[in-house]
């Protein structure tokens, strides 16, 4: 029990809280002109004047609610409980004041942990002290605490989905550059071994045939500049497992043809290789492999009525571009709010060798997914 309570008391905050939208704007907007008109209309409301005014004094807390959840929240029922002091014990309170669930819910889903903890002390006492000094009957105080708890479990639960679906995240992202980094031992590896074949055959030829030596060491020179260009990738990447065991072969964009044609179930495959595609980079080659391979079976899984899916890879003097789409219906897709996690591996891998990707609907239907990597495999 004390371990819990000192995990729950140095929980951090989550990172990056939203800013103020457009949204927030609308609703503080929404909220005035309404609590105007329930003091105009309301024939119950007791202190008509100071209630309606409170309640507008209020509404900009929802601004800062993301960023400075326990201020705004003190703040509310600070006022909500000292306001009955110019009442003679009465709440000035109106229904509209009902969006103070709203900094509840935002305390427990932006706050940290000594901030919920210290905010569930101010609402407490809060609810105590209107209840012993005003208006608020024991019914009605329960009603105040079943409400208050309602908003701090929605915003318990919402901060902890988000933090699993972040974890979830970040392992997928974390498995591409490990995959990543692997692809780049196995291929500096190859350099090396041509490098050491290359010397070992001018040093058994070097007395022979003394020119046998000098093309040796040409060639070695060629290997250790490629070497060192993948080793600069590889420095860049996080290996996460220095057991695990290597790739079973690398991928290459002529590999591209093997998903050509039309598979047991879904929409024929088309690839087009077009422009300059020789000396590709390795991990160049294998991430373009990669990510049009994830591309068609996202295609074939996802895409209703879709009859052909195209991948068409173009190569020119600085990046090597792959575009793959199909003809599916629009609208049926997947939700490009909510990507998947094949494509944040994607996108990922694109990103550690200093490209970009990127997926979408078609305006004329179907879903296309965009990759382009510099042809030196490196973020310039």
């Amino acid at each position: 029990m004390p371990g819990l309570l000192r995990s729950v008391w140095n929980e951090p905050r989550p990172p990056r809280p939203p800013m103020r939208t457009w949204r927030d704007w609308a609703l503080a907007g929404v909220l005035v002109p309404l609590a105007l008109l329930e003091g105009a209309l309301r024939t119950d409301l007791q202190w008509r004047a100071l209630s309606v005014a409170v309640t507008i004094a209020l509404v900009p807390t929802l601004l800062w609610r993301r960023t400075r959840p326990l201020q705004m929240l003190a703040i509310t029922f600070a006022v909500t409980s000292l306001a009955p002091l110019l009442t003679g014990g009465h709440r000035a309170e109106t229904n509209t004041m009902g969006f103070a669930v709203l900094l509840v819910y935002s305390l427990y889903r932006w706050g940290s942990g000594r901030e919920a903890v210290t905010g569930l002390a101010l609402m407490l006492l809060a609810i105590g002290v209107s209840t012993a000094f005003y208006d608020l009957n024991p019914p009605n105080a329960g009603g105040a605490f079943a409400v208050m708890f309602s908003a701090v479990t929605l915003g318990t639960a919402f901060r902890y989905r988000a933090k699993a679906r972040m974890r979830e995240l970040d392992q997928v992202k974390l498995l591409e550059r490990e995959q990543l980094a692997r692809d780049l031992h196995d291929i500096v590896a190859h350099h090396v071994s041509a490098m050491a074949i290359r010397a070992q055959a001018g040093l058994a030829t070097a007395a022979s045939r003394p020119e046998a030596a000098t093309e040796a060491l040409r060639v070695i020179e060629a290997e250790a500049s490629r070497a060192l260009a993948e080793m600069r990738a590889m420095v860049r990447v996080l290996r996460l497992s220095e057991s695990a065991e290597p790739a079973a072969g690398q991928h290459m964009i002529t590999d591209l043809e093997q998903l050509a044609g039309s598979g047991r179930s879904g929409p024929s495959v088309q690839v087009e290789l077009s422009g300059d595609l020789d000396e590709i980079p390795p991990s160049v080659g294998a991430a373009i492999y990669r990510i049009a391979q994830e591309s068609v079976t996202n295609a074939r899984r996802h895409a209703r009525h879709a009859t052909r899916v195209e991948v068409r890879v173009t190569g020119d003097d600085t990046s090597v571009r792959l575009r793959v789409s199909d003809d599916g219906e629009s609208g049926l897709m997947r939700p490009s709010a909510s990507p998947g996690y094949g494509l944040i591996g994607m996108t990922e891998r694109a990103l550690l060798l200093g490209g970009t990707c990127e997926a979408g609907p078609n305006p004329d239907g179907g879903w296309t997914v965009t990759a382009v990597l510099p042809r030196t495999g490196a973020a310039t």
